[in-house]
């Protein structure tokens, strides 16, 4: 058996993985990732990149990988399929960034080798230990003792499931299907080009819906249909082509013909959250960790950001550069985010109308959704761009909010994060310089708070505080 080591061993190259391993290499940590499959399955899966996602990248120069490997612009979001704006946001992305997932994680596995680091194909996680100093991790043929484990596994996490860690949430009722369809042409009523989320679902009676979003070829469309009141008594049962034709006949009628199903998959309504997220020296992120109905395409977003609030606190942890306590921190920052999404997922849920009660509140709801305070607030939660992490009671109202990505000089604030440090914002021409290594500082003209001349903010992208001072993050 080989025997390697590493700071950081990563289990899973799902766009999590792929996202916190580039966090970890950018850092200088010595990290190898494990996956269990000996390739990229090339499945578009999700399909999306929210508005706080696209800042996520932008903040590490990886955006523009995505946009060339996307296949479309959508200025809204939807909530239980409900259009929202996102209109009204200080962001210079206020669009859903059409992309499969497969594409995602191309990009970012690009990015990690050229930073020098390899996805270790066929090499599934078979067990772990832990002890005060360290993982030892096991695949078939590699053992691998590292400083931290971090298990980016997917909802049957192996990790999660070796931790013993209860999974507990809100039991689901139904199921949905997605499907990769090409049609001999457009369905009748369906977009050509996927540019809103307006009549994207036709509501096929009490509790069943069905959906059409056209992809990136001619006449190729992500399918989903489901049923929120009747959940087949195999989930895993293969999704056969005869039911997805029967589906497509059944809505779009018997002469809309298809020509090709290239995958399908079946996936039930269950949303669920990790205990913990940290169990000494093992830790989980994305959907190890939380697991949801993909209502308002939240899923791959949640766990991109996870990665994003990790890898800094992790690598600040390894190199002694992060207070003692840093790394706790991810659990009670992320944790809470997680369970508002599960929230609203929930929320969305009993939109889909199972009752002519229902139905009714459903009419009613999305006639309130259009006044321009819903539609503010409701994107906000879908977007990710309302996420706030908890501050001291007598803190400046923008700590722990999102650095608008605002212009500056020589390009955007965002630009300033690219190598993955802290950012000490000053207003002080002769402050050019800091005595930190983790810090940059930036000279500006005018900060976004009128009555803020110094903030320092962290490499997330978040407001530490509107001091400068770093004692609670850096040592």
């Amino acid at each position: 058996m080989d025997e390697l080591t590493a700071e950081v061993v990563v289990a899973g190259a799902g766009p999590t993985g792929l996202m916190l391993a580039n966090e970890l290499a950018l850092a200088g940590v010595d990290v190898v990732v494990l996956e269990r499959l000996a390739e990229r399955t090339g499945l578009s899966k999700a399909l999306n990149l929210q508005p706080r996602t696209a800042e996520v990248l932008d903040l590490r120069g990886l955006l523009g990988r995505a946009e060339r490997r996307s296949f479309a612009t959508v200025g809204e979001g939807h909530f239980a399929m409900i259009p929202v704006s996102y209109a009204g946001w200080d962001t210079r992305h206020p669009y859903q960034l059409g992309i499969p997932q497969a594409q995602v994680e191309a990009a970012l596995e690009e990015r990690l080798a050229e930073q020098g680091v390899k996805v270790l194909r066929g090499q599934e996680l078979k067990e772990f230990t832990q002890d005060e100093e360290a993982v030892t991790v096991t695949t078939t043929t590699t053992r691998i003792r590292a400083s931290y484990l971090v298990g980016c596994d997917g909802g049957r996490s192996a990790v999660r499931k070796a931790l013993n860690l209860p999974f507990e949430g809100i039991d689901g009722r139904g199921h949905g299907v997605v499907a990769d369809v090409r049609f001999a042409a457009t369905p009748p009523g369906a977009q050509s080009e996927w540019r809103s989320m307006r009549d994207i679902v036709t509501a096929d009676g009490i509790g069943k819906y069905t959906g059409l979003i056209p992809l990136s070829e001619p006449n190729l469309y992500r399918l989903a249909y489901g049923d929120r009141l009747n959940r087949p008594a195999n989930l895993r049962a293969e999704v056969t082509d005869d039911e997805v034709r029967d589906v497509i006949t059944k809505t779009y009628g018997a002469e809309t013909k298809v020509e090709e199903i290239r995958w399908a998959s079946r996936f039930g309504d269950d949303s669920r959250l990790a205990a913990r997220y940290r169990v000494g020296r093992v830790l989980l992120a994305g959907d190890a960790a939380h697991t949801h109905f993909p209502a308002g395409g939240q899923g791959l977003n949640l766990g991109v950001q996870d990665a994003m609030n990790l890898g800094w606190k992790l690598a600040a942890t390894l190199k002694g550069t992060g207070h003692k306590d840093l790394l706790d921190t991810y659990e009670q920052e992320r944790r809470p985010v997680a369970e508002a999404v599960v929230q609203n997922v929930a929320a969305q849920s009993a939109l889909i109308p199972s009752t002519p009660e229902l139905l009714a509140l459903r009419k009613l709801f999305r006639a309130m959704s259009e006044l321009p305070q819903a539609q503010h607030y409701l994107s906000g939660l879908i977007s990710g761009l309302s996420i706030t992490y908890p501050a001291d009671e007598n803190a400046h109202p923008a700590t722990g909010t999102r650095l608008p990505d605002f212009k500056t000089k020589t390009g955007n604030a965002s630009d300033w994060f690219h190598k993955g440090k802290f950012v000490l914002l000053t207003t002080t021409e002769t402050e050019t310089e800091s005595s930190h290594p983790n810090i940059k500082v930036a000279v500006v003209d005018n900060l976004p708070w009128p009555d803020v001349t110094r903030a320092l903010i962290r490499p997330d992208g978040y407001v530490a505080n509107t001091t400068g001072e770093t004692e609670p993050w850096l040592t």
